[in-house]
This record gives C-alpha cells, structure tokens and sequence, in this order.
C-alpha cells in the first residue's frame, strides 16, 4: 500500500494550490513561458565575454533559484538528468554522473566554480563527482562542445557547478544564510545543509556545511534483470534477487567550506578549503560469491580567486582562479581495500576580456593542469593505472562581432598535453589538441533568432584509457586501456531556432558531430581472469540529434492564476563506423508538462516517455522503454519573521515503474528508484 499511500499524499499536498487568492499573492509567479522570456537576458557565468542565454549560439541550460532548489538532488547527474539533452549516467543511488548528448566521462567536464573538480569520476562510471548540488547557487550545462574555453576534457559539453564559497561581494548585512532540510521516503534520505555569510567594511565571508544520509533505495520491481545482464556475461548465474529495493544502495555524505575575500572597487581576492567525505555502495551482481562493494572518498580542496576590474584602459579585467585538489577514494569489501585510487591536481586558469577594439569583444586566456593519477590493487601490490604525471597547458582567444544583424564569434585554442608513467615498459606519451569554433546568431525579427555554430574539437586520451589493465571491482569487468591511443577530432554542427510570441514559445537545436578515432570501452566478449573483458578502442563515429520544446500559455487569469504546457523531446543516435552501435545511448525521450502559478503556489506534472533502446552496442542487451510521472509543488513565504521560507514536495516516479538507464553501466543490476515522496523546506534570512 506504500505506493498508493505516496501517490494520495502527494496529489492532495498539491492539490492545496486552489484555495490561494489572488489578493494573497506578495509577487507574480513565473510561469515557464514567462521565465523563458525574462531569463533570455541571463549572463551566462561560464562564458567569460559575458554572453546572455539569448546571445549564445550554442545551447545554455540554467538551473538557479527555486527552480534549482526543487530539482537538486544528491547528485549532479540525478539533479540534470531530465533537462534537455541531459541525460543520468548512474552506478547505483551513490553515484549520477551527466551524459550529455550522448557523451560522458572524460568528454564531460564538471566544473565548480570554473574549474574542474578532479575527481576521479572521469575514469570510470562507478566513481562519485565530489560537486555538491545541495550547496550550489546556480548550475549551468553547456551543451555541445566547450573546449575552446575549457580544454579537451569538455568534447561533449560543461557542467559548471557555482556556490558562493569564495565571496565576490559585500553583503548588505553582517550576517546572512540559508537553511535547509529535505527528506526523501524512497531510501529514507534525509538531508541537512547550512550556510552563512556576511561581510563589513572590505572583508567578507562564506561558511556552509551539509550532511546525508539515505538507507537502501525501494525499487518497483525485482532489482536484477538476469537475461538481460546475461547477454553481456553469458556465465553469469543470479541466485540472490532482491524484489522492491536495492542492496547496498546505502550511502552517507558530509562536507563544508569557508572561505574569505577582499573586495574593494578594484576588485576582489579571495580563498576557500573545502573537505568532503562520501560512503557508497555498489549494488551486488546476485551471485552466490557476489561481493558487496564499498566506496570510501576523501577529498581536500582548496580555491584561489581574484579580478582586478579595469587594469589598463584597453582590458575590461584580469581573473585568476587557482586550486589544489587532494583526492582518493578507496574501494572495500567487508572493511578489506580492494583498490586504492588517488588524484592529486593543480590547476590554474587566467581570463583577460578586452575592451571594444574596432568593433571587436573577445578575451585571451591560458589555462594549466598539473595531475598525477594512479589506481592500486591492494591485496595483489599491483598498479591498475600505474602513476602518472599529466601535465596540460592551453592557451585560447574568442573574438565577437556584429556584422548587420548577425552577431559572429570565432575563437581558436591549443594545448600541450603529455603524460609520464611509471614503471618499466609504460610509455611516454605527448599530444597536442588543437580546437577552434565559429558561430552566428541571426535576430531575424524580434520573434525568430536562427543559430549555427561549427566546433573542431581535438581531446587527448586520458590515463585511464592508455594505462587501465586489470580485474576492476566495482565494474566486475577486466579493464584494459590502449596505450597506442591517438587524438579524437571531433567536427560538431549545431543549428538552433527559437520563435517567441504571445500564444507560443518554441525552441530547437540540431546537432551532428563526426568524430574520428573516436575512443570507447567496449566489451569484447571474451572472459579474463573470470570477468568480460573491456577494451578501450578507436574507430570513426558519428552522432547525430535535437532537443525540441513548445510552451503554449493556456490560461493567465487574475483569479485562478496561469496555466502552461510545456511539450518536449530529445533525441541521440550515436553509431561507429565498423563496430555497430555506440555502446550506453539515451532513447528517444518525449512528454509533457502542465504548470499552474497562482501567487506564491506553483505546480507542475510532468510525463516523461522514453523509448525502448534497441541500439544498445556490441554485447550489449537493449532497455526496455517506460514512462516517468512526477509531481512537484511548492510554496514561498517571503516574509516570515524577516526570512524568506520556501516549502516543497514532489512525488517521483508514480506509477512505481521499475525504470532502466541506457545510458548506466549497471542498468540490468541497478534500476532506477520507485515511488517516493520528497518533502523539503528551505529558510533564507
């Protein structure tokens, strides 16, 4: 009866939208049709010539405010994963890495606060991103590729995750923070964040700090899909099926920051540290000798910042941003280290946007990684990626122009990549990616903007795709990279539409993108050291796709507020060239949502229905197709007592479907959660 009890629980919480007046309302809801035409005007915070979302000729996704705060999630893939293009990469509740248009880990670059998180979640699909979307002010997705500004690690697109740990400004008052609490009834997750800043005279500051926790996640159905898992190893004999939730799903997580700045009229200068530690499970494959895996991750973070506005008279700024992050994570059954892995990084980035220069805009950088990597098994004192130095260094420039009614940018990076292993026999490797983008954007009248953009990007293989070779626990897969690996060079097409009028919001992106060697992990078929084999390769692929969405108003009525269908599809076909399908493809995804704002009560439902995947790649089992159904509401208080009060609740996955990620590499062992109610409050003062 729990399902049903979730579903009447959450229907009636919304349904308590209708006694709100009109008169009660303290400002005017946003419904969807009206935040799309306001927000078109938005800075874009990872682009550094200050684009607006209606001035970029690439696709922008914004997450801010409550829109942010009703969506963000214990990961940043499970936060992303219903926003157009975006899909969840997820190894289990503990880990949801963004696939985006198809691509992920070391062509998905996740960000904070503008640089890399340097993680290990690039290296394999069962590593956590250490971002927290629990403590972030804002998330911005750039779909499509974002090397030229942020290095061959962003082939397929940038997350770029943003807090506030490192203050660029004053507060008005001494003392100002944020609370909140939210529960989740599908693993009983409760979660607990906090921060505070404040600032006087020059000096301001930042601390915050969050705590989760969740028990194993409730599933609609039996956990394992034993013929499907099957197809990928054929030896494999499941004897222990949980039905209605998921082993080992459990997690715990706990981090903070603090952080201190300088500001002035010139500019700021500020630092940060940052820790955060995170426990996770892996689900068990259902063998009699299955083990239950454990992850254990440590991360120590520390940020530099500064901008120095108007230096000389032709600069707009000089920025500088700094970190060093200290990274490992170690995988554990019963309490025992199986594998160790460990990333150590320095990265630094310098941004010089100029002043109008004969009607030009643009800006210079340089960017560098230093990074030394490496993945140990414990119980055999032997190197699954041997030690290697990593060492990246790029420079760029973008330049814009309006030529008549078309606004064109061009821009050109290169880098020098090399990377040093240890050890006897590992080679020496060097590459030099060099990427370069043009684009136009067309206001043809004030209702229709057409743009296109063409992206050469070149991305050097990682570590892990040279080095990798073993037994993997947590993947239960032999992994073995290719040392003899070359650049993928990546020729992406993007052409966008967007109409904007009073009865209809329309927008929609194509994409086609021919990459040559391109680099993927593919089972093999053959069985090493009792586990299928993995292997990295290179071969010609191309993918090719949209995002479409239509928001029609159906109703703005003073009395009974407005009402919005938002109608929406996306699409990624992704094939190589000798080898069949590109292996963990999203489906075919298209649905609807219907919003209601009446003063400070907003509600939507929304149905999402993705098709079967019967593209799944080489070995590979399809994924049957389902339909999502969410519920969310949610009321704000502005002034209570002095704080603003934000009260929310969702019902997720109603029909209790028991729902299979393509794009997941446990997706036949790790279905994604059931039926649950999530209830949250957060208090601004």
């Amino acid at each position: 009866m729990q399902p049903y009890i979730t579903l009447f629980v959450c229907m009636g919480f919304a349904l308590l939208t209708t006694p709100v007046s009109a008169g009660e309302k303290h400002r005017e809801s946003e419904s969807p049709k009206k935040h799309f035409t306001i927000h078109l005007d938005e800075l874009v915070v990872s682009t550094p010539m200050e684009e607006t979302i209606s001035s970029s000729a690439k696709p922008v996704e914004v997450l801010h405010d409550e829109e942010l705060r009703l969506k963000a999630a214990s990961t940043i893939g499970e936060t992303l994963k219903l926003e157009l293009g975006v899909q969840g990469q997820s190894f289990g509740p503990g880990v949801g890495l963004p696939v985006i248009r198809g691509q992920s880990g070391p062509r998905v670059r996740v960000l904070s606060n503008g640089l890399g998180a340097n993680d290990a979640s690039q290296a394999s699909p069962d590593h956590a991103s250490t971002v927290n979307p629990l403590m972030a002010d804002r998330i911005e997705v750039l779909r499509g590729p974002a090397t030229l500004l942020y290095g061959s690690g962003a082939i397929g697109g940038v997350v770029n995750v943003i807090d506030s740990r490192i203050p660029q400004l004053i507060p008005e008052k001494l003392i100002t923070g944020a609370f909140e609490q939210k529960f989740n009834s599908v693993s009983n997750e409760t979660s607990t964040a906090l921060k505070m800043e404040g600032g006087k005279n020059h000096l301001a500051y930042h601390f915050d700090g969050f705590y989760r926790s969740n028990s194993n996640v409730d599933i609609g159905g039996l956990a394992i899909d034993a013929a499907r898992g099957q197809v990928s190893e054929p030896g494999l004999m499941v004897t222990q099926n949980t039905d209605g939730f998921l082993d080992n799903s459990s997690s715990e997580a706990r981090g903070g920051s603090a952080g201190f700045s300088l500001v002035g009229d010139a500019g700021f200068v500020g630092i940060s540290g940052n820790l955060l530690n995170n426990v996770y499970g892996i689900p068990p494959d259902g063998t009699d000798d299955g083990e239950r895996v454990r992850v254990k991750l440590e991360q120590n973070k520390f940020d530099f910042k500064s901008e120095l506005f108007d230096p000389v008279s032709f600069l707009e700024a000089i920025r500088t941003s700094l970190s060093f992050t200290d990274y490992e994570h170690r995988e554990t059954v019963m309490d025992e280290t199986e594998a160790l892995f460990r990333n150590d990084t320095y990265e630094g980035r310098l941004e010089i946007p100029h002043q109008p220069l004969v009607g030009f805009t643009g800006v210079i950088g340089l960017q560098t990684i230093s990074r030394k990597f490496s993945a140990l098994a414990v119980e055999d004192n032997i190197f699954l990626v041997p030690p290697t130095q990593t060492n990246s260094y790029g420079v760029f420039g973008q330049e814009s122009i309006d030529i008549g009614p078309v606004n064109v940018k061009a821009g050109v990076r290169v880098e020098r990549t090399t990377l040093d292993p240890t050890g006897a026999g590992n080679q020496y490797r060097s590459f030099t990616p060099v990427s370069a983008s043009v684009s136009g954007m067309w206001n043809a009248t004030e209702q229709h903007r057409f743009t296109t953009a063409f992206t050469r990007s070149q991305r050097a293989p990682q570590v892990q795709e040279l080095f990798f070779r073993g037994f993997h626990e947590a993947t239960r897969a032999f992994e073995r990279g290719n040392p003899d690996l070359t650049v993928e060079t990546s020729n992406n097409f993007d052409f966008g539409y967007k109409f904007v009028s009073d009865w209809v919001v329309a927008e929609v992106d194509l994409f086609y993108n021919l990459i040559d060697d391109y680099i993927f992990l593919q089972r093999t078929g053959a069985i090493v050291d009792d586990a299928p084999e993995v292997l990295a390769q290179q071969t010609q692929a191309y993918f090719l796709g949209y995002e479409a969405r239509l928001i029609f108003p159906l109703m703005d009525n003073h009395d009974h507020g407005s009402i919005d269908l938002t109608l929406f599809s996306d699409f990624t076909r992704g094939r190589l060239s000798n080898s069949g399908d590109v292996p963990l493809q999203p489906p075919l995804r298209w649905g609807f949502q219907v919003d209601h704002a009446l003063g400070e009560w907003n509600t939507n439902l929304r149905l999402t229905r993705g098709e079967t995947q019967n593209n799944p790649g080489i070995n590979e089992a399809n994924t049957p197709s389902y339909v999502l159904l969410n519920l969310a509401t949610h009321y704000h208080l502005l002034d209570l007592y002095g704080t603003d009060v934000l009260l929310f609740a969702k019902g997720n996955n109603l029909l209790n479907q028991t729902i299979r990620s393509s794009t997941s590499f446990l997706r036949n062992f790790s279905p994604e959660p059931g039926i649950g109610a999530e209830l949250g409050v957060r208090v601004n003062f």
